[in-house]
């Protein structure tokens, strides 16, 4: 046989080929050698917040109970603040109701001061809720807690969404019903607040009654 034929002889590195004419090997890459493995294929992308390991942090995760109880609470104070200030301001100029019997039941005046305190109570906490979370989904209580409100597809919520969402803090707009009408608008929050908790607990993703109602809105970790 002619040399060309021949094996290489034992123990000698073999070198294929070259790539026919034409076609050249990809830039930075060398042609492989016999038994070299392929290249190992490369790591999927990792999502923001994840790991190998799972979450490596708490931005974007799902807000716990707790965080968005004691965010909804810091609202609350704050808005019974500046509701009460509102109320004496108005109510009481408008009644006179330094005689102390203004809000006693059978009187017109009463009823009517009455009527006014729960339309005005209404209005603060669901324009209150309803505006933080239609511009930027925090309200202050979130903001102290490095929460946010989202919609369902990760933006800020629309203003529906918001007002679906938080239409139960206006239940106090019953207290326009004689006599039993703000007993029963306390009786109705504080049931859909039980509610909003047992399902939020339950939740895998953190997702409340009132989420759903709104279209899938959550409430996550800034950090």
């Amino acid at each position: 046989m002619s040399d060309s034929t021949q094996n290489p002889p034992e123990g000698s590195s073999f070198q294929p080929p070259p790539p026919p004419e034409g076609q050249q090997a990809a830039p930075g890459t060398s042609p492989p050698t016999a038994g070299t493995p392929p290249p190992p294929a490369p790591a999927p992308p990792s999502q923001p917040g994840y790991g190998y390991g799972g979450p490596v942090s708490g931005a974007g995760q799902p807000a716990d109970l707790l965080m968005r109880f004691l965010a909804r609470l810091i609202d609350f104070i704050l808005l019974g603040i500046v509701n009460g200030i509102i109320i004496a301001i108005i109510v009481a100029g408008l009644f006179g109701l330094s005689g102390g019997n203004g809000y006693g039941f059978g009187t017109g005046a009463g009823y009517a001061a009455r009527a006014l305190s729960a339309v005005i109570t209404a209005v603060l906490y669901l324009g209150y809720f309803t505006l933080m979370e239609s511009r930027n989904g925090r309200t202050l209580g979130k903001m102290l807690l490095k929460l946010q409100t989202q919609g369902p597809n990760g933006s800020t919520p629309t203003t529906e969404q918001a007002l679906k969402r938080n239409f139960w803090t206006a239940l106090s707009i019953l207290g326009v019903i004689p006599v039993v009408g703000g007993l029963v608008g306390s009786v109705a929050e504080l049931v859909i607040v039980i509610l909003i908790a047992v399902t939020i607990n339950n939740s895998p993703v953190r997702e409340g009654w009132h989420d759903k109602i709104a279209g899938g809105t959550r409430v996550v970790k800034l950090g």
